[in-house]
């Protein structure tokens, strides 16, 4: 069993940045595959980024490429998404996603979900 709960959301002018934290709890955070996703009101949940169970390759929505990052201390089972030159259309709910074996961009793939932060862009 893993849980996960995501911090660092708010309100944030567009161009502006925000880091998205993910804590998980159990011993073997380092076998998951991480994956950030968001859901705006009345969209489906859209996947923004993934980062595989050692960190060495990582995924990205084309939108978001350049603009975000993800990352991981497998040390501190904490998963991060830099989030720089926000733009309005990022707001949305954000939840962080862990699985072991996934299709990253397939949310029905991941085992365990957080709760979710709420991110609001103003222009």
């Amino acid at each position: 069993q893993v849980q996960l709960v995501e911090s660092g959301g708010g309100l944030v002018q567009a161009g502006g940045s925000l880091r998205l934290s993910c804590a998980a709890s159990g011993r073997t955070f380092n076998n998951y595959a991480m994956g950030w996703f968001r859901q705006a009101p009345g969209m489906e949940r859209e996947f923004v980024a993934a980062i595989t169970s050692n960190g060495g390759r990582t995924y990205y929505l084309d939108s978001v490429k350049g603009r975000f990052t993800i990352s991981r201390d497998n040390a501190k089972n904490t998963v991060y998404l830099q989030m720089n030159s926000l733009k309005p259309e990022d707001t949305a709910v954000y939840y962080c996603a862990a699985g072991r074996t996934v299709n990253v961009r397939a949310p029905g793939t991941y085992d365990y979900w957080g709760q979710g932060t709420q991110v609001t862009v103003s222009s």
